[in-house]
C-alpha cells in the first residue's frame, strides 16, 4: 500500500474504530437500558391502571338481607329481633361503599379512581339512600313519639354519614363514615340485648309512611332527571291547584330541559346506585314490618316495588350508556331506567295510601 492510499483510507478507518468504540461503550448501554426500563415501567403501569379501572367499575351485586343479619348476629337467629334486619342492612350498605372493589372512589385523586366517573356516581346514589335511611332510623324508627329521646348512637351515626362525600384528607371521608358505621353497629347490638330501654326499633305504619314519603320524592327526582336525557319540553305546573299560591321568582310558562351529553351516564349510574341501596332497604322492611304490612294487606304492593327495583339492576350489555331518541333505532338506557323508577315511584305512593288506611 502506497503512502497516498493510506492517507486516503485513514479517515475511513478512524470512523470505523470510533463506531466500534461507541457500540461497546458501557455508558451507552447503561443509558439505553435506563430508557428501556422506564418505557417498560410506563407501559406496565398503564396496563395495570386500565385493568384496575375495568375491575373497579363493576358495581356490587345483590346480597341476602336476612343472611346478612344472621351473620351480624353470629349465626344466632334468637338475636334477630324487630329492626335487626334493617339495621344490619344499613351497616352493610355503608360497608359496601367503603370496601367494595377499589374501595370508596368519589374522593380519589390518583389513577384509576380519578378518571372513573360511573362508579363514583353509583356511590353517590347509594350514599343518598344510606343517608335517608340513617335519618329515618334516628328520627322515626327508633323513637316511639315526637317527645321521646333520640338514640345515643344514631345521634352520632346520622351526622357522620352526612360528612362531605369527597374529602380525601384531614379528615378523610372514609374515616368519618367509619365512625358512623361503628355507631350503627353499637345500635344494632343494643337492639338484641336484654335491656328493655336500651336501643329500640318501632315497626309502626306511621313511621314507615314518613320514610316512604322521602323515598317517593327521591324516585320522582331521579325519574325526571333520567327523562331529560332525550330532551323534554315541560309546562310550568308548580302552582297548579292553588289559586293563592305564589313563588319567589317568576319562571317561563314552558321550559326545555335536557341533560348535557357528558352527564347522561352520570345520572344513570346515580339512579342505579340509589335503587340498589333502596332495593335492599325495602327487602329489610318487608321482614321487620311484616305484621304491619299484613295488617294493611300491603305485602303484595311492597313486593311489586321490590320487583321493579330489581329490574333496575339488570346487566348492562352495552359498553356505554346509549342515548337514542324517542322511537329511533338506537336504545335509550336512561328512558328505560326512568320507566322502572317511575313505576316504583307510583307503587310507593299507593303503598303509602294503604298504610294510612285504618
Amino acid at each position: 500500500m502506497t503512502r497516498t492510499d493510506w492517507t486516503v483510507k485513514q479517515p475511513v478507518l478512524k470512523k470505523s474504530v470510533t463506531h466500534v468504540v461507541k457500540l461497546y461503550d458501557p455508558r451507552q448501554w447503561r443509558e439505553k437500558g435506563l430508557w428501556w426500563t422506564l418505557g417498560l415501567f410506563a407501559i406496565t403501569y398503564v396496563i395495570i391502571v386500565l385493568v384496575l379501572g375495568i375491575i373497579w367499575s363493576r358495581s356490587p351485586g345483590h346480597f341476602d338481607v336476612y343472611e346478612n343479619a344472621l351473620n351480624f348476629a353470629n349465626g344466632d337467629a334468637n338475636k334477630i329481633v324487630v329492626g335487626s334486619v334493617t339495621a344490619a342492612t344499613t351497616i352493610q350498605i355503608g360497608e359496601t361503599l367503603l370496601h367494595k372493589n377499589g374501595g370508596y372512589l368519589i374522593n380519589d385523586k390518583t389513577p384509576p379512581g380519578v378518571y372513573l366517573d360511573n362508579i363514583p356516581n353509583w356511590e353517590f346514589g347509594a350514599l343518598t339512600e344510606l343517608r335517608d335511611l340513617a335519618y329515618s332510623l334516628r328520627n322515626e324508627f327508633s323513637r316511639a313519639q315526637s317527645q321521646s329521646a333520640e338514640d345515643k348512637d344514631l345521634e352520632i351515626a346520622q351526622p357522620q354519614l352526612n360528612y362531605n362525600s369527597d374529602s380525601w384528607i384531614l379528615p378523610s371521608t372514609e374515616s368519618e363514615y367509619n365512625k358512623g358505621i361503628k355507631a350503627l353497629r353499637r345500635y344494632a347490638e343494643r337492639l338484641a340485648d336484654d335491656r328493655a330501654l336500651d336501643g329500640q326499633f318501632f315497626a309502626r305504619a306511621d313511621n314507615l309512611v314518613m320514610y316512604l314519603q322521602v323515598v317517593e320524592k327521591r324516585l320522582g327526582n331521579l325519574a325526571q332527571r333520567l327523562s331529560y336525557a332525550a330532551g323534554q319540553d315541560q309546562l310550568n305546573t308548580t302552582l297548579a291547584g292553588d289559586p293563592s299560591a305564589r313563588q319567589s321568582t317568576p319562571v317561563p310558562a314552558q321550559v326545555h330541559n335536557q341533560t348535557p351529553w357528558g352527564e347522561i351516564d352520570d345520572v344513570f349510574f346515580e339512579a342505579r346506585g340509589y335503587t340498589w341501596a333502596l332495593l335492599h332497604t325495602l327487602e329489610s322492611i318487608e321482614i321487620d314490618f311484616d305484621a304491619v304490612l299484613k295488617d294493611k294487606n300491603a305485602v303484595v304492593s311492597l313486593r311489586q316495588i321490590i320487583r321493579e327495583l330489581k329490574n333496575t339492576q339488570d346487566s348492562i350489555w352495552s359498553p356505554m350508556i346509549l342515548n337514542g331518541t324517542g322511537f329511533g333505532a338506537m336504545a335509550n338506557h336512561s328512558l328505560v331506567m326512568a320507566s322502572y323508577v317511575s313505576r316504583a315511584n307510583a307503587a310507593i305512593a299507593e303503598l303509602r295510601a294503604l298504610l294510612r288506611q285504618g
